[in-house]
């Protein structure tokens, strides 16, 4: 088949009816036709990319467009829609296995719901880890990029950027209590089929308003930018059962003590002790949201028993592990 599937491209007249005898012939022959082979596959290439580079963007009813960027979703995708009388666009997209997706952003502001199985977001400024019946928020325009490991069923807001001005300017997990996560899968049935004065708009209406009221939970792993210290915390992330004392880090990232505990704080906002707790955290919630044990979870984290971790969960969440995980399943 040929690049288009039109079929294999002719021989040439010349080659055709004056070929070359003997091995000679036979081998120039071939060289030439894979020389022609090749340039009209090329030309086609050009011409589809030169088509594609003029193709506008795709059109929708009142007025609404659709422009897609480089390193954007595809044109058609809600979260580049430019409508500010829809300003929210829900989409609803369910995934199997294990998968990561490539690093990208949109023009609107996002709301990533799992109604279930556990994502990871992460961004230049850190990771964050979403439960089952969480959520996370992601300003317009910031690059992310989303992974999980085990089935996942998405519903996402796209929210306006002219909306999300009102909604915070960070990445952050939100728990999504049992009124919004109705309100989340009826926005998902009435998609973009409503008006600025029906009530797809009233629905969407409230569900800014819960969006505005939704308090960030402690999830977010920041990540530092100074190479000594992302040495350490890379490997933290392969083990984060690893319990040296910062004083053996400092020796294996080439720094002193001193110098690697004044950068963990600048650069992260917490203490090296802070932001090893802070990984277990959020390690132990995507391994207990997928069904692993307390005890399992606890002991594959370095804790010496269930208890040590227990009160860790607590007094990071105010809850234990399991009446934690309960109740973002009720909302």
């Amino acid at each position: 088949m040929g690049f288009c599937g039109a079929g294999p491209l002719p021989l040439p007249a010349t080659q055709r009816e004056y070929p070359m005898g003997g091995r000679e012939g036979e081998r120039v022959g071939t060289v030439t036709n894979l020389m022609l082979f090749c340039f009209a596959r090329l030309a086609v290439l050009c011409h589809l990319m030169t088509e594609n580079r003029q193709t506008p963007g795709k059109q929708t009813a009142e007025g609404a467009s659709w422009r897609a960027r480089p390193s954007d979703p595809p044109a058609g995708h809600p979260g580049e829609l430019e409508d500010r009388a829809r300003p929210i666009a829900p989409l609803a997209r369910d995934y199997a296995g294990p998968s990561r997706r490539h690093w990208h952003h949109h023009r609107r502001g996002q709301l990533l719901y799992a109604s279930s199985g556990v994502m990871t977001v992460q961004t230049a400024a850190g990771t964050w880890v979403v439960a089952p019946e969480q959520a996370v928020w992601i300003p317009p325009e910031v690059e992310h990029q989303v992974s999980h490991a085990q089935d996942i069923a998405m519903r996402t807001l796209y929210v306006d950027a002219g909306v999300a001005d009102s909604l915070p300017g960070e990445c952050c997990v939100v728990a999504v209590p049992a009124l919004l996560r109705a309100l989340i899968l009826r926005a998902i049935e009435v998609g973009l089929d409503y008006g600025p004065d029906g009530p797809g708009a009233r629905i969407m209406a409230v569900i800014l308003d819960e969006l505005r009221a939704l308090k960030p939970e402690p999830l977010h792993l920041p990540q530092p930018r100074d190479p000594r210290l992302l040495k350490v915390t890379a490997a933290l992330i392969d083990d984060p059962a690893d319990g040296r004392p910062l004083s053996a880090w400092a020796r294996d990232a080439g720094a002193s003590e001193r110098t690697l505990a004044r950068l963990f704080v600048k650069e992260t906002g917490l203490t090296f002790g802070e932001w090893r707790e802070r990984l277990r955290l959020t390690t132990a919630v995507a391994r207990l949201a997928e069904g692993a044990a307390v005890t399992a979870v606890a002991l594959d984290l370095g804790y010496q028993s269930p208890s040590a971790f227990i009160a860790m969960f607590r007094r990071s969440l105010g809850e234990t592990p399991g009446r934690y995980l309960k109740q973002a399943g009720e909302g």
